[in-house]
């Protein structure tokens, strides 16, 4: 099967997203990671402000097959949350790299996004 795998995007092994923008770094999960957990009925995010930590738990992702960890790809601070997906959790299946997107946030170390894997790199885990 074929998935989307943005070449803006930065990606973690646990199937995470990560795309810079203007400063701060906008985060999701893969179109791998969606299909994986078919449909997705509630996600569990951070309130703004809170600090990240790379590769630890920003929050939770459950679907009607698993509950499944959210681990940030750098560290920050959460400077937005999509609160659309509280009362939508299936925009994360329709749209994981648009509107299913979780959260913003301003990276402590922009050069922590050079240690995440590449499209291509991802593309191979995920193959």
């Amino acid at each position: 099967m074929n998935f989307a795998i943005p070449e803006d995007c930065r990606y973690l092994a646990t199937h995470e997203w990560a795309r810079p923008e203007d400063g701060t770094v906008r985060v999701g999960i893969s179109d791998f990671a969606q299909d994986e957990l078919g449909d997705v009925v509630f996600v569990e995010l951070p309130d703004e402000g809170t600090e990240i930590t790379a590769d630890e738990e920003f929050g939770v992702i459950e679907s009607i097959k698993a509950v499944s960890d959210l681990y940030a790809p750098v560290s920050g601070t959460v400077t937005a949350v999509n609160d659309d997906l509280f009362d939508a959790p299936e925009l994360v299946n329709e749209d994981p790299f648009g509107d299913g997107w979780m959260l913003e946030f301003d990276p402590a170390d922009e050069s922590e996004l050079d240690d995440l894997l590449s499209p291509d790199e991802y593309e191979d885990q995920i193959a």
